[in-house]
C-alpha cells in the first residue's frame, strides 16, 4: 500500500483503530458492573472479594508490565501484525473468561487478556502517527479520545443490559465478535509499518517489574483477606516485591534500553505529573471496586440501573477534559492539576455520606464532581509528562503515563479492597451469632455471600441482611476517607514540587512545549484501557 493510498484512507483507518480500542475499553467497564454477579454462588462463580480483586489486577498488572515491551516489538515486527496478534489473543482469552468454571480460571484468563490489551494499545497510536500528517494528527487523536470516552459511558450500560438478560459470562463474550470484526477490518485497511530504528526488548526489566508488583499486590490482598498483617505470607511477599522493584529501578537506571526510563523522573515536573496520575487512579480503582457492590447489593439496583448511574462520571470527564488545555494555557498545569485533585477530594468525601437509603441524586452528584476532577487532572498531568520528554522519546512519555495509571489501579484495588474486606468483617462479626460457627467465615467473604446465607434464615436472616448492608457502608466510608487523604496529599505534593508557569516574556505567557499528540493517551480511557 503506497503512501498516497494510506493518506486517502486515513479516516477509515482511524475508525478501525477505534474499533480495536473499544473492545478493550468496553471489557473493563462492563466488568465493574459484573463484579456483584460474579461474586454470587448461584448465578456467578461465588468469587470472594480477594478473588474479585485478582480478576481485576491480573489483567492490570500484565497490561502495565508489558505495555512498553509490546510497543517495541510492534516497532520491530510490524504494528499491523502486532495489532492482529493482540486482538486475536484478546478475543480468545475473552472467550475463556466467559466460560470460566472457577474464580481461578477467570483470573488466569484475565491475565491472558492483559497480554492482548498490552499488544493492542501502543499500536493504535503508532499507526495514527504513521498515517496522519502532523497538522491533522491532533484532530485524529481528539476523535480517538472522544470515542474512548463514549465507550466508557456506554460500557456499564451494555454490561447492565447483558446481565439483565444473560449469564455473567456474556460481558466477556461480547468481545469475541468485536475482535473478529476488528481483525477483519485491520487486514482490509490498516497498512503495515515498522520503526527504522526499533528498540531492544528489556526482558530482565519486564520480569522484575511484573514479579515485584505481583508480590506486593499479593501480600496486600492476603493481608486484607486474612485480617492479619503480621504474617509471613503477608510480609514475605511484600518485602520480596519491594526488593524486586528496587532491583528494577537499579537496572532501569543503568541499561541502554529500559522498559521504563526511570532517569526521566529526575525532572520535578515529570515526577509530580506522574504522581498526580497515579494518585487519581489509585483512588478511582478502589471506588470502582466498591461502588458496584454498593449500588447493587446495598441499594438493590439492577445491573442496568447501576450502569446508568455511572453516566455523570463519564460526562464529567468528557466535559472538563475538553476544557483542560484552555485552562492550562491560562493558569498553568500546576494550578489546574492541583485544583483537580482538590475537586476529586471533595467528591470522595461525598462517598462518606452515602448510606443504605441516601437519595440517589447525592450519588449522581458525587459521580459528576469526581468525573470533573479527573477531567481537570488527567490532561494537565499528561501534558506535564509529555512536555518534559523530548519528541523523539515520546514513546517513553506514553509508557510513563500508562504505567502510572495501571499500577495505581492495581494498588488502589488491592489496598482499598483489603481495607474494605477487613472493616466489613470486623463490623459484621457481632451479628453472626445466628450462624453456626463453621458458617461464619464463609459469611464474611463478601456481602454477596452474606446475603445468600441470610436468605435461608427467615426473620433472623432479614436482620443479618440489614447488618451486612450497614457493615458494608461503614467499610466503604473508611475506604473513601483513605482515598480523600491520598487525593489531598497529591494536591499538596503538586503544589510544592510541580514547577510553576513559565516566566512571562513581554507580558505574554509562552506556551509550554507542545505535546506529541500521537504519543499521548488521553484521560478518557485511562482507567479502563
Amino acid at each position: 500500500m503506497d503512501s498516497s493510498t494510506v493518506h486517502r484512507r486515513r479516516w477509515i483507518i482511524l475508525s478501525v483503530l477505534i474499533i480495536s480500542l473499544t473492545a478493550i475499553v468496553l471489557d473493563n467497564t462492563v466488568l465493574n458492573i459484573a463484579l456483584k454477579t460474579i461474586s454470587e454462588p448461584r448465578t456467578g462463580l461465588g468469587a470472594s472479594q480477594s478473588q474479585l480483586e485478582w480478576a481485576i489486577n491480573s489483567y492490570t498488572l500484565v497490561f502495565a508490565g508489558l505495555l512498553f515491551t509490546f510497543g517495541v516489538i510492534g516497532d520491530r515486527i510490524g504494528r499491523r501484525r502486532m495489532l492482529i496478534i493482540g486482538m486475536a489473543l484478546f478475543g480468545i482469552s475473552s472467550l475463556l473468561c466467559s466460560y470460566a468454571q472457577t474464580p481461578d480460571q477467570l483470573i488466569w484468563a484475565r491475565a491472558a487478556m492483559g497480554l492482548g490489551g498490552a499488544a493492542v494499545m501502543p499500536q493504535t497510536l503508532s499507526v495514527i502517527t504513521n498515517v496522519f500528517e502532523p497538522a491533522e494528527r491532533p484532530r485524529a487523536i481528539g476523535i480517538w479520545a472522544s470515542a474512548v470516552g463514549v465507550a466508557i459511558a456506554v460500557g456499564p450500560i451494555v454490561g447492565g443490559l447483558l446481565l439483565d438478560h444473560f449469564w455473567w459470562g456474556s460481558v466477556f463474550l461480547i468481545n469475541v465478535p468485536l475482535t473478529a470484526v476488528g481483525i477483519g477490518a485491520i487486514l482490509a485497511v490498516v497498512p503495515e509499518s515498522r520503526s527504522p530504528r526499533p528498540g531492544r526488548v528489556d526482558s530482565l526489566g519486564v520480569l522484575l517489574s511484573i514479579a515485584g508488583l505481583v508480590l506486593v499486590v499479593y501480600g496486600i490482598i492476603q493481608g486484607g483477606d486474612t485480617g492479619s498483617w503480621l504474617r509471613a505470607d503477608v510480609l514475605g511477599p511484600v518485602a520480596g516485591g519491594v526488593v524486586a522493584l528496587a532491583l528494577f529501578i537499579w537496572h532501569e537506571a543503568r541499561t541502554d534500553h529500559p522498559s521504563l526510563d526511570v532517569r526521566l523522573f529526575r525532572d520535578a515536573r515529570l515526577s509530580a505529573s506522574a504522581a498526580a496520575i497515579a494518585l487519581v487512579f489509585f483512588a478511582m480503582g478502589g471506588v470502582y471496586f466498591f461502588i458496584s457492590f454498593y449500588t447493587q447489593n446495598v441499594r438493590g439496583y439492577s445491573p442496568l440501573h447501576a450502569g446508568l448511574l455511572t453516566i455523570p462520571l463519564a460526562a464529567g470527564q468528557l466535559v472538563f477534559a475538553t476544557r483542560s488545555a484552555r485552562l492550562v494555557r491560562r493558569f498553568g498545569a500546576k494550578a489546574v492539576c492541583s485544583s483537580g485533585l482538590i475537586v476529586m477530594s471533595g467528591a470522595l468525601i461525598g462517598y462518606h455520606f452515602l448510606g443504605t437509603s441516601t437519595p440517589v441524586w447525592l450519588l449522581e452528584l458525587t459521580f459528576g464532581i469526581q468525573g470533573s476532577g479527573m477531567g481537570l487532572v488527567m490532561p494537565s498531568a499528561t501534558e506535564g509528562v509529555m512536555s518534559v520528554v523530548p519528541r523523539e522519546r515520546g514513546g517513553a512519555g506514553s509508557a510513563i503515563t500508562n504505567t502510572s495509571r495501571q499500577v495505581a489501579v492495581a494498588l488502589g484495588v488491592a489496598v482499598l479492597g483489603s481495607v474494605l474486606a477487613e472493616v466489613y468483617r470486623d463490623r459484621l462479626q457481632p451479628y453472626l451469632g445466628v450462624l453456626a460457627p463453621s458458617a461464619r467465615p464463609t459469611a464474611t467473604v463478601s456481602i454477596a455471600q452474606t446475603q445468600v446465607i441470610a436468605a435461608h434464615l427467615g426473620p433472623a436472616g432479614a436482620r443479618l441482611m440489614a447488618a451486612a448492608s450497614a457493615s458494608f457502608v461503614d467499610a466503604m466510608h473508611v475506604a473513601a476517607l483513605i482515598s480523600v487523604l491520598i487525593a489531598l496529599i497529591g494536591a499538596v505534593a503538586i503544589g510544592i514540587w510541580m514547577p510553576g508557569r513559565t516566566a512571562t516574556v513581554g507580558g505574554t505567557v509562552p506556551r509550554e512545549p507542545a505535546l506529541d499528540s500521537a504519543e499521548v493517551v488521553p484521560s478518557a480511557g485511562a482507567l479502563d484501557a
